[in-house]
């Protein structure tokens, strides 16, 4: 399971997003640094409104089974400790906050926007925030390149100048000289070069987003870092607490279309290279993740291993389709149904059915 960690300065409001994506208290938001010192880790379902118009879909034309359920897809959030300047020398909780972020495939930068008298404010801006934490996993990216161009250097010696080691030298040299001008790396090389570095383990090859952690009256202004997503982490916390239909009125008083949750879930899952397709029958409606781009082999696999053992075909319809159609039967009498083989990709947002034998 993918996993997004969330990162900020102590007292931003990392662990209130945290209980707030959760919808329960599970991480102790104090007025204090290091509040959280072991990382928390929560399962997030990802907002998608189209399992329950498969759910009407599949009731109109098939009938649901008394054990029918929804099962979206989901990302895992963790919690991790607040970071301090100083962070890559082991300052505040150093090394352990930094192999925690090690172990994420995505990174949520959380930045304060908000003004409130009663939480220790550090007197910087979201800018200054979104640059302290780049800049401490920089560093400790920059000692962890540097020992590996020593080792390189010293093991190409002896060596031709045909070994391949010297295009991986390259590259990490170019790796290097990224760092040192405080870009992040994943911004700056593809997935093929990142792929060939990826035993260093480096913080800035992660994915990011950035949280600007905001007063309640701004949520509807510009954010204030260039693609940012504005949330209100104490709003949502407290809308956990509503029924849905409070929810709603809540939020229409606020002028506010979708809940900012809603959004960082779905852009978390975008910015991993993920992709749905959706599989519905009278038992389950269901969202399944995979990477962009898998074969429909591969697809078959994240439902059961025998899935893509045994392998033969998948009837494919696009989502939109199969809504107008209404159910499986009438997409195939109207030829919306097309079947792909094992060499194809798995198209995205499709409803499927797989044909496999063990």
């Amino acid at each position: 399971m993918v996993q997004c960690g969330i990162v900020g300065l102590p007292n931003v409001g990392k662990s209130t997003l945290f209980n707030a994506l959760l919808k329960k208290q599970v991480a102790n938001a104090q007025n204090y640094p290091f509040t959280t010192i072991e990382p928390n880790v929560g399962v997030v379902e990802v907002p998608d409104a189209r399992l329950e118009k498969l759910k009407e879909v599949i009731d109109k034309s098939e009938g649901l089974s008394p054990s029918f359920k929804i099962i979206p897809a989901v990302v895992q959030f963790v919690d991790i400790a607040g970071l301090v300047k100083g962070a890559h020398k082991g300052e505040g909780l150093g090394n352990k906050f930094l192999s925690h972020i090690r172990e994420v495939d995505a990174i949520v930068f959380v930045v304060r926007d908000f003004k409130n008298k009663e939480i220790i404010d550090t007197g910087e801006s979201p800018d200054k925030d979104l640059e302290i934490l780049k800049s401490e996993l920089l560093l400790k990216d920059l000692e962890t390149v540097e020992k590996r161009i020593d080792t390189l250097g010293r093991e190409l010696k002896p060596l031709t100048p045909a070994d391949p080691k010297h295009g991986l030298l390259n590259l990490v040299n170019r790796v290097k000289t990224v760092i040192e001008q405080g870009r992040w790396v994943s911004d700056e090389f593809d997935d093929e070069e990142l792929g060939k570095i990826y035993d260093l383990q480096l913080l800035s090859s992660k994915k990011t987003l950035i949280v600007a952690n905001s007063d309640e009256g701004n949520l509807n202004e510009e954010p204030p870092i260039k693609g940012a997503i504005r949330i209100c982490a104490k709003l949502e916390e407290e809308l956990g607490g509503l029924l849905p239909d409070e929810q709603e009125e809540y939020l229409r008083e606020l002028g506010i279309k979708e809940p900012g949750l809603n959004v960082l879930i779905k852009k978390a899952h975008g910015v991993l290279g993920l992709a749905t397709f959706l599989t519905a029958g009278p038992k389950e409606v269901r969202a399944w993740t995979i990477k962009q781009g898998s074969l429909a082999p591969v697809a078959a696999g994240v439902i059961h291993t025998d899935f893509e053992r045994g392998f033969i075909a998948a009837d494919v319809v696009p989502y939109d389709k199969f809504v107008e159609a209404g159910g499986w039967k009438a997409a195939k009498e109207k030829g919306f149904v097309r079947t792909i083989g094992k060499a194809e990709v798995m198209p995205a947002d499709s409803v499927v059915e797989f044909k496999f034998s063990v």
